[in-house]
């Protein structure tokens, strides 16, 4: 090179090249600002069908099921098998089920209520007798006849395309080859090591030489296999009527607990007419009690009162307001949530709007109230919730659970069946003057809820999980959609507050709600206990929509737990 010749530029092409590096940052900027969200994924979109849930190989089984000419039904019964496999301690054939679903053809929605009840032999005097005073919060008298396996043939006998070996053949696959568990269940896994280890049963259903499966390990149940290839084969009587009902019963009795074969015969789950509420022109669809639905509802109509999308996404007005709301509403709900085939309950009053309105004078919004009335709610409790929607733009939502996920619902596995029993009985009391106190075949006041809503083409299935989380998790995502125009992804995965106790001004909250939020609200009386960005102390969420006007359907899941929304393959 020749170090006397200097660097001459061309100045028409520097000129140009600059005005090209500008334009392709101006695009660079753009761009980004278009990906420049608070939410961590995607929805999914597809013409077929999705299937939303917790664990990504049970979305995958539904996906499959319709696939191969199933409906929504069909695969909403399937991916709930498969979560009974693979998320044990929050559901199972063990648990009970709640369903909404809606009917494309006829534009109906239908309500399904398969929560067990207590055995006969269950009443406060033999638990006097046995010197108990309060409701055992797990243990052999916390079962309760188990309804989900009535829900399935209810279910897939009144709307299915498929048979019910067909809708089980993945979860009987799985539960034989054996799955790798997965990181929000493996924690709650390893959490149950002591419950799990008291049965001898559960012990050696769930433990691998005495300890829970580590994440990624290839977990096998064989024995759950064989109790899914008896409904298969005979259908819910081969449950309820057959060696499975034998073998939990007889195991059962030499743990001194009062089921007995006629209790688990008899049992049957009914189809009952979802109860609603209107919020700012959508129509919001929840089950009636023995369920918290109408806490939701109830929440709903006072917030109604509010400006809230005035107020601004996650503010401190907004949320002050919403949790006031929520304090009203769970007094109430607790005050009259039971079987309402055992007592009379005031259902239309609740869900008034006058009764909102009424409710809504009581909210100082320079002051947090801490004395709302209120009975202890019982302990904590984890469920799994899933939504579909096939092709056809036919939907459901549906609940299914243990109740308490630490210690797999009772800790009580009946012999050689592979599920654990559930602990709703807990959830009765012993007190004589409630309406929800304890009763032979009685059904205990529930956590566990389905959602719905609509608007002109649009219609919703959504659900939150998490124990007394979940009226509360409905109203917050019903205002996220409504108020505050999300997606139902970015709607699913928001900051949310929770209070799962009913008295007194605690409330938690995720780290994602700013400082300055908290501090303005703790300044109000609120009891601020921060928990993690994406804390499970918040439930996790699915949803699917349809758009009946394009025939589009969209699926979100919640990052708070391990699953996805999957759609349904053309190929």
């Amino acid at each position: 090179m020749n170090d006397d010749k200097k660097l001459t530029i061309d100045r028409p092409l520097f000129t140009y090249m600059t005005a090209a590096i500008a334009a392709t940052l101006a695009l660079g900027l753009a761009s980004a600002a278009a990906q420049d969200r608070s939410q961590t994924r995607s929805m999914v979109i597809s013409q077929l069908g999705v299937v939303a849930t917790e664990q990504p190989l049970a979305a995958e089984a539904g996906a499959a099921i319709l696939a191969r000419g199933g409906n929504a039904v069909d695969a909403a019964v399937a991916t709930n098998a498969m979560m009974g496999l693979m998320a044990p301690m929050s559901n199972g054939v063990g648990g009970d089920l709640y369903a909404i679903v809606y009917e494309a053809k006829s534009g109906r929605l239908y309500g399904l209520n398969a929560s067990g009840w207590s055995p006969a032999g269950l009443t406060p005097d033999f638990l006097k007798g046995q010197g108990i005073d309060k409701m055992p919060r797990n243990g052999i008298h916390s079962a309760t006849i188990p309804g989900a396996v009535d829900g399935w043939a209810a279910l897939v006998e009144r709307f299915g395309r498929m048979s019910l070996a067909d809708v089980l053949a993945p979860a009987i696959g799985h539960a034989e080859a054996g799955f790798p568990v997965t990181e929000q269940i493996g924690a709650l896994w390893k959490e149950s090591v002591s419950a799990l280890a008291k049965d001898e049963d559960a012990a050696r259903t769930y433990l691998i030489d005495g300890y829970a499966p580590r994440v990624g390990e290839v977990f096998r149940n064989p024995d759950l296999a064989w109790t899914y290839r008896q409904i298969a084969a005979g259908g819910r009587d081969a449950f309820y009527r057959g060696e499975v009902a034998r073998r939990v019963v007889e195991s059962t009795s030499r743990k001194g607990g009062t089921m007995t074969v006629e209790d688990w015969a008899d049992y049957a789950s009914e189809w009952v007419e979802p109860v609603s509420t209107t919020y700012r022109g959508w129509t919001v669809y929840e089950m009636p009690p023995n369920g918290q639905g109408v806490a939701a509802l109830m929440m709903l109509n006072i917030m109604e009162h509010f400006p809230i999308g005035e107020y601004g996404h996650n503010t401190p007005k907004a949320l002050h307001a919403m949790i006031e709301a929520k304090k009203l509403a769970y007094a109430d709900m607790l005050r009259y949530n039971a079987d309402p085939h055992f007592a009379k309950i005031p259902l239309a009053g609740l869900l008034s709007k006058e009764f909102g309105a009424e409710r809504f004078k009581l909210i100082d919004m320079a002051k947090a109230n801490c004395d709302v009335p209120a009975a202890s709610p019982g302990p904590g409790a984890d469920t799994i919730y899933l939504s579909v929607v096939d092709r056809d733009g036919n939907m459901v939502s549906l609940i299914q659970s243990n109740f308490a996920s630490i210690g797999f619902g009772s800790g009580i596995v009946g012999g050689r069946t592979g599920f654990t029993l559930q602990n709703r009985g807990a959830l009765f009391t012993l007190d004589p003057t409630h309406i929800n106190i304890l009763a032979g075949r009685k059904r205990p006041a529930h956590t566990i809820i389905p959602a719905f809503m609509s608007k002109d083409d649009i219609r919703i299935a959504f659900g939150i999980m998490g124990g007394w989380n979940q009226s509360q998790a409905h109203a917050q995502f019903v205002a996220n959609i409504v108020d505050f125009g999300l997606n139902i992804q970015a709607a699913v995965e928001a900051p949310r507050f929770s209070k799962e106790t009913f008295a007194g001004c605690d409330v938690q909250m995720e780290a994602r709600l700013a400082s300055s939020v908290r501090g303005e609200l703790a300044a109000l009386g609120h009891q601020i206990r921060l928990r993690g960005e994406f804390s499970p102390a918040m439930g996790g969420g699915q949803a699917v929509l349809r758009d009946f006007k394009t025939a589009v359907n969209f699926g979100a899941s919640d990052p708070r737990k391990d699953g996805a929304a999957i759609p349904e393959p053309r190929f």
